[in-house]
């Protein structure tokens, strides 16, 4: 680091962002973790105005005029709308700095942005010239296994080896990290998000019920799970009956919940399988003796460590605070310059 730079250090705050499919976070270095919204812009279609983002774009979801929309820039894990991208990441590095006007004296912070391993280096480059406009000084992303490891503690830089699997919306990531690098890469386009669609669709076949993915959504964290309850649940799902029109009410219980979703969780679990055999054998035993460790906001799906032991054979952990863990490698990542060398995928120089 140069004196320029290290100059600007003390008088700005880094950033560091988990830019996901479903929800993006944000910690600023000091502050810890002060942004967590969801990754949704709601647009004027006759205009290509942004008229809100996050929590308020949320809302409207369902709820608004023929000519407004509510989307998400990013599905599966890629970016599918540049300008709406551009948007939602400058929406979030403002708010980031009017939430702490007393701590950032000069608005030109560092930011390391943690994207999904599938984005391409044209999104790559995307990502950093939207942070640029949004006023970050200089700008670095990292996939989100790496960072998500990284926030979940696990000794990346040794020679042993790590598996970390982070379920998120748009995608799983399983990766196998030594040495500071990632050995084997295996991502797939089934997460939080599928399992949202496969209740709509149980909701549609089995009971003639229209519901939404915010209904499905919340099915999923209500009474979802991926092994049995001591006590099974029931949750009143309500939508519209597709053979009279009219709003219609049924009872749900978490048995067919947990049926549905093992389509989505046996993929997972073959996406597992796929990177634990391209495992190199010197990391096999590393894997055996630490375990697998579960990031995302699927691993707080109920008993899903205990599925995925069973199914794999071997022990799976969930990360302490699992939905957080990129956002908080990212932050790590920000104050480690040695450590942001190694593990960066695109940016800029780092002195």
């Amino acid at each position: 680091m140069n004196i320029v730079d290290s100059i600007w250090r003390m008088f700005t705050n880094d950033i560091g962002i988990d830019l996901g499919t479903a929800n993006t976070m944000v910690t600023v270095e000091g502050k810890g973790i002060i942004i967590k919204e969801p990754s949704v812009v709601a647009l004027n279609k006759k205009t290509k105005q942004v008229l809100a983002v996050g929590v308020e774009a949320r809302r409207m979801i369902g709820r608004t005029p023929s000519n407004i929309v509510a989307v998400r820039p990013l599905s599966d894990g890629v970016i599918s709308d540049f300008d709406t991208t551009e948007a939602m990441i400058r929406y979030f590095i403002q708010k980031a700095h009017n939430e702490n006007k007393k701590t950032f004296k000069i608005p030109r912070p560092r930011v390391v942005i943690g994207i999904p391993s599938v984005v391409t280096e044209v999104e790559a480059r995307a990502v950093i010239d939207a942070a640029h406009s949004a006023g970050a000084r200089k700008v670095y992303v990292i996939e989100e296994p790496m960072a998500a490891a990284i926030g979940a503690g696990l000794p990346i830089e040794e020679a042993s080896g790590s598996m970390i699997v982070d379920i998120g919306g748009g995608t799983t990531d399983v990766a196998v990290i030594s040495l500071g690098g990632i050995v084997v890469d295996k991502t797939i386009r089934i997460a939080g998000d599928e399992m949202d669609d496969e209740i709509v669709n149980f909701a549609r076949h089995k009971y003639n019920l229209l519901i939404g993915i915010r209904t499905a959504e919340d099915i999923k964290i209500s009474i979802g799970s991926a092994e049995p309850l001591k006590k099974e649940r029931e949750f009143d799902m309500r939508g519209r009956d597709l053979v009279t029109g009219l709003p219609k009410t049924i009872k749900v219980s978490s048995i067919e919940v947990r049926e549905v979703l093992m389509r989505p969780l046996g993929q997972i679990v073959e996406a597992i399988k796929d990177a634990i055999e391209a495992t190199p054998p010197e990391l096999l035993s590393d894997l055996l003796e630490g375990g697998i460790t579960l990031a995302g906001g699927v691993a707080l799906l109920i008993g899903i460590d205990k599925f995925l032991t069973k199914q794999l054979k071997t022990p799976v952990n969930i990360a302490e605070d699992p939905i957080s863990c990129v956002v908080r490698g990212t932050g790590k990542v920000v104050k480690d310059i040695e450590l942001l060398g190694k593990v960066q995928v695109v940016g800029e120089d780092l002195i």
